[in-house]
């Protein structure tokens, strides 16, 4: 069954919210599972791919870190909490879940941004994950794909 698109930006917030709560506990992606699938209203959102997002960022962490870092003005330990998940979970998409175009993740992390962090934080977010795209594009046609 494919999913909405409201679904799948359901599973995004609540993975933002996944991760950030992480960050700051360090609890497993099953234990946080758990909280949330107790705690929050996920009828409506593709739990499949907030599992996914979750784990995955939880175990890609200095793989997504790295990536990012070339782009960030300052450490990524530096970095708020809301923007760094944010900005993890974009990372962890842009990376690994090649078959979701790269405007649909930078849009939906501006939109996550705008959701959850600071009212300028959205434009830190677009920069660092615009830079992170052109890159990943010239990569990508060095290559030849």
């Amino acid at each position: 069954m494919k999913m909405k698109p409201a679904e799948r930006r359901r599973a995004r917030q609540s993975a933002v919210q996944a991760i950030y709560q992480w960050q700051i506990t360090k609890l497993s992606a099953g234990q946080i599972i758990e909280q949330f699938s107790t705690d929050q209203d996920l009828s409506k959102t593709d739990v499949p791919y907030f599992k996914e997002l979750l784990t995955g960022v939880i175990h890609r962490v200095d793989f997504l870190d790295e990536k990012l870092s070339p782009y960030l003005s300052r450490k990524i330990e530096d970095v708020d909490m809301v923007d760094k998940a944010v900005l993890r979970l974009a990372m962890f998409e842009l990376t690994q879940r090649t078959d979701i175009p790269h405007k649909v993740v930078l849009n939906e992390a501006i939109e996550l941004a705008k959701d959850f962090a600071t009212d300028e934080s959205y434009k830190f977010v677009n920069g660092v994950l615009d830079k992170a795209l052109r890159s990943l594009k010239l990569r990508e046609e060095e290559q030849g794909k």
